[in-house]
């Protein structure tokens, strides 16, 4: 279990809080959700927020929400699961022998030409490099407080649906 640390202003957004933020949340679900079978079968249409969290896949029910989260939760913890990672690494692996067995004949003829071309290049992908890190970055951190509300809203809903609605806030 990760140790939750008081933000400071400055660090309000950052990723390390979002996911300390999540983690938190999703802990507190599980504490108090002691009977997680209660949660079969209920649906989410009655909750604006959950619902409005929902995708395509989802089943429709607070257990599969619960399932989700903690899986997700796992998942940030300890690391994506090794069997999904071994296969998304075959299949890049794949893609990779393609891409280089095209390319060679081009790059021998490309590597001819000016070499201050290259250090352009080089300059252009470092900049890109960090768009794209900011691009999936305010994404994450995009998901992860959806996540968190998602949490928090299930586990207010498993209260109101045993009967203790207003304990513990």
């Amino acid at each position: 279990m990760m140790m939750q640390l008081a933000e400071t202003p400055n660090q309000k957004n950052s990723l390390f809080n979002a996911m300390n933020r999540f983690i938190g949340a999703v802990n507190n679900m599980d504490q108090t959700i002691m009977l997680p079978s209660m949660l079969r079968d209920v649906p989410l249409d009655e909750d604006r927020e959950l619902s409005s969290l929902k995708s395509d896949m989802d089943e429709g029910d607070m257990y599969s929400y619960y399932q989700l989260l903690k899986s997700i939760r796992r998942d940030i913890e300890w690391g994506v699961r090794c069997a999904a990672a071994d296969e998304r690494r075959k299949e890049s692996m794949k893609i990779t022998r393609m891409n280089s067995s095209a390319s060679t004949s081009s790059s021998a003829s490309s590597s001819s030409s000016s070499l201050s071309s290259s250090s352009d290049d080089d300059e252009e992908e470092d900049e890109d490099l960090e768009k794209q890190f900011q691009y999936h970055l305010t994404g994450l951190q995009g998901v992860l407080s959806k996540l968190t509300q998602q949490a928090n809203c299930l586990t207010k809903r498993y209260k109101q649906e045993i009967g203790i609605g207003g304990w513990g806030q």
